[in-house]
């Protein structure tokens, strides 16, 4: 047993333990680690928040969220007891579209139907940017990132407004003359719907309609149908107006006629009342030369002189 201690003690005495040398290593090694957890520590004390977006602190101890977002810049924390979690609140744009290969997971497409029933995939586009003092509040709903917020509630925000909107109309009129109100009451929908989250929609538009082809030969069938009728109205149109004009234009040409007439009728009867024998007369008498007529006869001369 004595000599167990004995050899126990020789070790110690080996290794420095057991004496001042002991102790002092032990302060070493203890400051080192110290300074080593420090500076593993340090760069977490300091968080820096990009521009264009803001900060949202999350408590590790009790789960919760400040509701005043960090500015871009440099802040101060405690990475034991905070979390910061970064979003963008720069103007954003969330493109649904159809997949290069149809079914894959990546298609994004809005499909909806008309007031008729038919199918319609869309592919949509819709611009917006975060309320920065809203951005606390959409974390704590969500609780997840931008992008898996966009491509799933967003998305399906998008797809219960155009279905709204979609599915009191007939398809011609999509594809045509109301697809402009169609954009319009859709977004006038979704910046209702999302602002209360913080998005404020700055465009949405409808970027391509796909409709059955069944559908669209009808349409076309019937827009030709419709034109060659609006071209025959035209034409009718036309004639009319063509009739209507030569009928104005003969009734002006007989008017022009009988006016002429009317006028000439006058100026005979004007001619006739104004001429006189005692004019005749005098016209006669102004051209004659003074000689006596050569042949005699019992026929009366012409001309008679009035008598005195």
């Amino acid at each position: 047993m004595v000599s167990v201690v004995g050899d126990r003690l020789a070790q110690m005495r080996a290794t420095g333990g057991g004496g001042p040398l002991g102790l002092t290593v032990g302060r070493l090694v203890a400051v080192v680690v110290g300074v080593g957890v420090l500076l593993l520590l340090l760069p977490t004390t300091v968080t820096y928040i990009h521009p264009g977006h803001v900060g949202i602190v999350i408590s590790r101890t009790g789960g919760g969220v400040e509701r005043i977002p960090l500015d871009a810049g440099l802040h101060t924390r405690n990475p034991l007891t905070t979390g910061i979690e970064e979003y963008p609140i720069y103007m954003q744009t969330l493109v649904l579209a159809k997949a290069p290969n149809e079914g894959t997971p990546d298609n994004e497409e809005i499909n909806v139907n008309s007031v008729e029933g038919q199918p319609i995939s869309l592919d949509v586009a819709m611009s917006f940017e975060l309320d920065a003092m809203k951005v606390p509040e959409l974390y704590s709903t969500f609780r997840n990132n931008i992008d898996f917020i966009q491509h799933n509630y967003v998305k399906q925000t998008i797809r219960q407004a155009l279905q709204e909107v979609i599915g009191g109309e007939a398809i011609a009129d999509i594809l045509g003359p109301r697809k402009a109100e169609v954009v319009n009451r859709t977004q006038s929908l979704l910046d209702k719907r999302l602002s209360p989250y913080g998005f404020l929609v700055k465009q949405f538009t409808i970027n391509e309609i796909r409709a059955p082809q069944t559908v669209i030969d009808a349409i076309n069938a019937k827009n030709v149908m419709q034109q060659a009728a609006l071209t025959s109205q035209n034409e009718l149109q036309k004639n009319e107006f063509q009739s209507q004009g030569d009928s104005i234009k003969a009734a002006g040409h007989a008017k022009a006629i009988l006016a002429e007439a009317q006028a000439q009728a006058k100026a005979n009867h004007l001619l006739s009342e104004s001429i006189t024998p005692t004019l005749v007369t005098y016209e006669m008498a102004k051209k004659w030369n003074g000689q006596m007529p050569q042949v005699s006869g019992s026929a009366i001369p012409m001309i008679q002189m009035p008598k005195p």
